[in-house]
């Protein structure tokens, strides 16, 4: 069964951290990342890693701040988010996509406070 299953989301106030872990039920992923969408407005890519040459890729927004990673045993991506600005509150989903598909991970929800 083809499943991404994601953790990590929370509440925290401006200026804090969080790390979100997506873990994969299937192998042969050729990227693995992370968009977020907030109310009112299109879902965004956030950041991606390409498994195949370890390549990264970012938003401009969160450049310098976030960084996302791979444990390839466990097949799970990682998104360290640093220095959370409100402006970072959306839903985050995690994506994966293969020779055939992509796949979306369920979302959890990343508040930032004020």
């Amino acid at each position: 069964q083809v499943q991404l299953v994601e953790s990590g989301g929370g509440l925290v106030q401006a200026g804090g951290s969080l790390r979100l872990s997506c873990a994969a039920s299937f192998r042969g992923i050729n990227t693995m990342g992370w968009y977020r969408q907030a109310p009112g407005k299109q879902r965004d890519l956030v950041a991606a890693f390409i498994t195949i040459n370890g390549d990264t890729v970012y938003a401009d927004s969160v450049k310098g701040r976030f960084t996302i990673s791979r444990d390839n045993a466990k097949n799970t991506v990682y998104l360290q988010m640093n220095s959370l600005k409100p402006e970072d509150t959306a839903v985050y989903y995690c994506y994966a996509d293969n020779s055939f598909s992509r796949y979306w991970g369920q979302g959890t929800q990343v508040t930032v406070s004020s």
